[in-house]
């Protein structure tokens, strides 16, 4: 894969670890400039200082003025040939106890953040008439889960928008997909398997089997299958294949 993105510029949100992490890194290696966003500035200057990304701006995906800004300031120095919308937060609850506050919280950060970047990126690529867009969603977007309403709601969201803008520009050369992964080897999955153990008792490995389960290969995915799976959307290679949401979770769906 060396080389097979060389001259293009890729933004990855929510850059500075697990998914986010594993994507610019395959993005580098691919030969493409990466830009991370993220909140975390000492965070994301670690990844630039270790390689696995060349610039980072700093932005809360919530904050459209802020979004604005730091992919104004990452296009500045080249233009985005390549999104991807990985930042996403999640928050579990049974329903009757999601209050609108949780709900907003979810759709700000794992719908809207998206919608922002996309905004921001989508018009240039237009014009120029090449562009990928990638967003993370999750097979949440794909199917239900209990105690998770507002994420999957969030996650559901994401995958229509990415249907519905993939027709919009489909005949200018600008793919928009999504990536759907499973409960996957990252911080966000060990805040769900802590959370498993205190509200019921279980060992870690007891609650990372709960969640294993889902997958009927019997694991955890890993943030660089999720990160390879991007990879191919953003080659060449890929240029029929837009409007789609490709889940990486060993078959659950």
């Amino acid at each position: 894969m060396a080389g097979l993105l060389r001259s293009s510029h890729a933004l990855v949100t929510g850059g500075g670890r697990g998914i986010g992490r594993a994507i610019a890194a395959s993005l580098v290696e691919a030969g493409a400039t990466v830009t991370v966003l993220g909140r975390n500035r000492a965070a994301l200057d670690e990844l630039v200082a270790a390689g696995v990304a060349h610039g980072a701006v700093i932005a809360d995906v919530a904050d459209q003025a802020a979004v604005n800004a730091a992919i104004a300031e990452a296009a500045a120095r080249q233009p985005i040939d390549i999104l991807i919308a990985n930042a996403g937060a999640a928050e579990s609850a049974p329903f009757g106890k999601t209050d609108a506050e949780m709900f907003r919280r979810m759709m700000d950060v794992n719908f809207m953040g998206v919608v922002y970047a996309a905004q921001a990126v989508v018009r240039p690529m237009v014009q120029r008439k090449q562009g990928r867009i990638v967003a993370i969603a999750s097979t949440a977007g794909v199917k239900g889960y209990s105690y998770v309403s507002a994420y999957v709601a969030a996650k559901h969201a994401v995958v229509g928008l990415v249907r519905s803008l993939a027709l919009e520009v489909a005949s200018s050369g600008v793919t928009v997909n999504a990536v759907c992964p499973g409960f996957t080897d990252t911080d966000l999955v060990a805040g769900s398997i802590d959370n498993i153990m205190s509200k019921t008792g279980r060992s870690r490995e007891q609650a990372i089997a709960e969640l294993a389960r889902h997958n009927p290969q019997g694991r955890l995915v890993t943030p660089a299958e999720v990160a390879d799976a991007v990879l191919w959307l953003c080659s060449p290679g890929a240029s029929s294949i837009t409007g789609q949401a490709i889940a990486v979770a060993g078959g659950e769906v």
